[in-house]
């Protein structure tokens, strides 16, 4: 079993998901409970769990600020939080697990079960990624957490030229021409991706408008990127992909 402790600053919320815990998630033990950062990195210390259930807003600080009283983080973590979109796309973006408030049974159980596949290791890079995200305030990330099955990738957005669907994965190409495969849609790194200078051009297939060398009008529209690679334009995406490039074309000259 895994032993496991709840932080969260709401006694009830508390109870709550520990109550969810015992119903639906037998694989976890839960060893202990705290309602700060001060309490919560005590009771880490001393009860030396496995998972820790986090709310990152807590009375005397944030769960970083607890995680940061930590480091080298030696346990998994889940993360609590209130409806954030920025937040939430800071998690999606480097691939950690968050749980929405109320917390849904079956996503909770969900989390437990990924938690226990994640690498100790990669936690601490998501970790260190996830907070220079935040810091930027909603300006454009630079860097990408992907993860795989055997391993955690840390890539550089602009070496991305373009991310192309295969039923329930994606399939990252790059600037290289390294290939990576994920467990994910490409809905998914469309959200992710869209403040980064990306475009839906085709359902299979996400650019980095970065890449793009030129518009090919013939057979309904094409983009050439890097080393003549075409991706195809769907009809309805067409208007606003041209609107797209000629607002990049100002900025560059402007």
């Amino acid at each position: 079993m895994l032993r496991t402790i709840i932080i969260d600053d709401e006694e009830p919320q508390r109870l709550n998901i520990e109550k969810m815990l015992r119903l639906y998630c037998p694989q976890l033990e839960v060893v202990g409970q705290a309602d700060g950062v001060k309490t919560g990195a005590a009771a880490i210390k001393k009860l030396k769990p496995g998972l820790v259930l986090l709310d990152i807003k807590l009375d005397d600080g944030s769960g970083f600020d607890l995680l940061n009283a930590l480091q080298p983080i030696n346990f998994r973590v889940i993360f609590i939080t209130a409806f954030d979109q920025y937040a939430i796309k800071a998690f999606r973006f480097n691939a950690l697990d968050y749980l929405l408030k109320p917390i849904d049974p079956e996503e909770l159980c969900q989390a437990a079960t990924r938690a226990s596949d994640i690498i100790q290791n990669d936690f601490n890079l998501q970790l260190a990624n996830l907070q220079k995200f935040l810091k930027q305030d909603g300006k454009s990330q630079t860097r990408i957490i992907i993860k795989t099955h055997d391993n955690i990738h840390l890539v550089a957005v602009h070496d991305i030229l373009f991310c192309q669907s295969d039923d329930n994965y994606t399939r990252f190409h790059f600037s290289d021409q390294k290939q990576i495969m994920v467990s994910a849609t490409l809905k998914e790194y469309e959200d992710i991706l869209s403040d980064s200078g990306f475009f839906r051009a085709h359902k299979s297939f996400l650019v980095n408008l970065k890449h793009i060398t030129r518009f090919e009008r013939a057979d309904g529209g094409s983009l050439v990127l890097a080393g003549e690679i075409k991706i195809p334009v769907a009809s309805r995406k067409r208007d606003e992909l041209l609107l797209l490039l000629e607002q990049l074309t100002n900025n560059q000259s402007g």
